[in-house]
């Protein structure tokens, strides 16, 4: 299905998300049709934050606002769908576009195998009616289930297109680029070059692929390395627990922006608890770059700043190797709270793979080795 017809469907104006991979056509389609506009489209920290800002377009315009995710943030909307937007509470219409990773009979990577189980049946217990767009999916039949949706959402309730992978087609792919010369493999090299043996929690997404194969290419084990293969925004949460019980040991979280914005609140956590033996490296590319690279505004955000405002007693902003390893060398002999900032680029290898152990083997080994320590 084209995504030009499943907007003119729906007929909103405005629309906020998170990026997903299973939903580039529709990403592209409002990057060219609005890129960031206050009034139409805004690319928002969590799933949450995207209901939330949604109700608030609804209360100021009375209309109908769109709300895009992946299927793991449908936690993330549990709260604000079950105490805001419920028709027993304030009756908030929102229209929910939500990709199917996981989908039960595909393969797909661990991390969505649950989720992508209960997709269906959480939205069912919300109280959300869905619709399933597949690649067959006639125009003729979404038109019908948007004119079934209509009086559900003239009831103050929610509705939901969930889209199956490669339902939806944009011929117009967008190309997301910045000006930042350090690519974040080459980053995380150089991170591995100086943190040894001790124990690393790397962030969802290209970050642990990348971590994975430098561990393969250099000829070492993976038991150094917890990849948060899923539950973005929490690796740094995490690394804090590790940091928090083993406190003669430098523990060091590799974390990208897009998660960092996504549950800022575990830096306000970390800072108050202050662990002398963690370093927290933010890798920004300012750009959702796993699932496709559009924006996140941390382009614009002073990370550093508010990591020293949330208590954290070091936090610097790098955009050089020559920087970047002095800063890690320096952290790594720090007995205190860190965190460095490093600009980076958009892109990787086109070649590269997954881990090739499971998620409960990289735990286990893991674990294993803390035990060492």
């Amino acid at each position: 299905m084209r995504v030009e017809k499943l907007l003119e469907l729906i007929g909103c104006d405005f629309y906020t998300g998170v990026p997903d991979s299973q939903l580039r056509a529709l990403c592209d389609c409002l990057m060219n049709r609005y890129g960031i506009d206050p009034k139409h489209h805004i690319i928002a920290a969590n799933e949450g934050n995207c209901a939330a800002l949604a109700a608030g377009y609804h209360l100021a315009t009375g209309k109908i606002p769109v709300v895009y995710m992946q299927n793991s943030g449908e936690g993330n909307i549990i709260n604000p769908a079950a105490s805001l937007l419920n028709d027993r509470v304030y009756a908030i219409p929102v229209i929910f576009i939500i990709g199917w990773r996981g989908e039960p009979g595909l393969h797909d990577e661990p991390q969505h195998i649950y989720q992508g189980e209960v997709t269906l049946k959480l939205l069912e217990d919300m109280g959300i009616r869905s619709f399933v767009i597949g690649k067959d999916t006639a125009d003729s039949e979404a038109e019908a289930a948007m004119s079934a949706f209509r009086p559900v959402l003239a009831s103050g309730r929610d509705v939901a297109f969930v889209i199956r992978k490669g339902a939806l087609e944009y011929p117009e792919k967008v190309i997301y680029r910045n000006s930042n010369a350090m690519s974040r493999e080459d980053i995380i090299r150089h991170v591995t070059a100086v943190t040894g043996g001790d124990p690393v929690v790397s962030t969802t997404g290209k970050a642990s692929r990348e971590l994975f194969e430098i561990r393969a290419a250099n000829g070492q084990g993976h038991q150094y390395d917890f990849l948060t293969v899923g539950s973005m925004g929490h690796s740094s949460s995490i690394a804090l627990g590790i940091a928090l019980n083993k406190p003669e040991q430098k523990i060091w979280c590799v974390d990208g922006d897009g998660a960092v914005l996504m549950h800022m609140g575990a830096m306000a956590v970390i800072g108050s608890n202050r662990p002398k033996n963690l370093v927290h490296i933010v890798i920004n590319n300012s750009a959702h770059e796993t699932v496709g690279g559009m924006p996140t505004v941390a382009g614009g955000t002073d990370l550093p700043g508010i990591a020293l405002a949330c208590g954290y007693p070091y936090a610097v902003h790098v955009d050089s190797f020559e920087a970047l390893d002095r800063e890690l060398k320096a952290a790594k002999e720090r007995n205190a709270l860190s965190l460095i900032e490093v600009s980076c680029s958009i892109g990787a290898r086109p070649d590269l793979g997954r881990p090739t152990t499971t998620a409960l083997e990289n735990k286990q080994n893991f674990m294993d080795y803390l035990k060492t320590l």
